[in-house]
């Protein structure tokens, strides 16, 4: 489980493709500084499991099924991306809670720079935008930020300074892909729904009280 606060601007060192798979190799001195085989890392937003550590970078097999539902498949050697460790229990939830399963991938549409923020516009797919609302939240290239406007088919969010220099949104261009996250808990509400079950009024067995 992540919160979607960035810990660390990486950079991808090799990327080596195996049989339905990539071996990526990716430098990132503070997340690695306490990882070891079989951790957890999330890259833009991709919970990856360390295969190797050493010198600051780490090794990640990447099957085809990511892949295909994430953007991790266009990274090629010197990409930058966005590095996080597993949130700790007990410690603070900065951002909201994440998974670092990706739901799908969108595009950057535009970008609006102000004085001290930037606005950027994002193509939703069609099928996660029941889960985006206003003032939401939604995890972009792994990075937990609030929904500004929600449409059926974009969304907004404003970006302070602090993220513009520590991620990589700072640098992503209109037309780059970028990995979306909805929020898990309303697609665990949608499904009871679904099941004809009231949410408040069930117990942990699914039986009304």
């Amino acid at each position: 489980m992540f919160t979607g606060i960035v810990e660390e601007l990486g950079e991808v060192t090799a990327v080596e493709p195996l049989q339905e798979a990539s071996r990526f190799r990716l430098r990132g001195p503070l997340v690695t500084e306490d990882a070891k085989h079989g951790d957890s890392i999330a890259v833009n937003g991709v919970c990856l499991t360390v295969v190797e550590t050493g010198d600051g970078e780490f090794t990640a097999d990447v099957m085809q099924e990511t892949l295909n539902r994430s953007s991790l498949g266009a990274l090629t050697k010197g990409s930058r991306v966005n590095l996080e460790r597993p949130m700790a229990l007990g410690g603070r939830l900065g951002g909201h809670l994440v998974q670092g399963h990706v739901d799908g991938t969108g595009e950057i549409l535009s970008r609006t720079p102000s004085e001290h923020w930037e606005i950027v516009k994002v193509a939703l797919p069609e099928n996660l935008s029941r889960y985006v609302v206003e003032k939401g939240s939604i995890t972009v290239d792994g990075v937990s930020l609030t929904v500004v406007e929600a449409a059926a088919d974009w969304f907004t969010i404003s970006l302070i300074p602090t993220t513009l220099a520590l991620t990589t949104l700072g640098i992503k261009q209109p037309g780059d892909p970028v990995n979306l996250e909805v929020d898990v808990l309303a697609k665990y509400v949608e499904r009871l729904l679904a099941a004809g079950v009231d949410p408040l009024r069930a117990n942990p067995t699914g039986e009304p009280r």
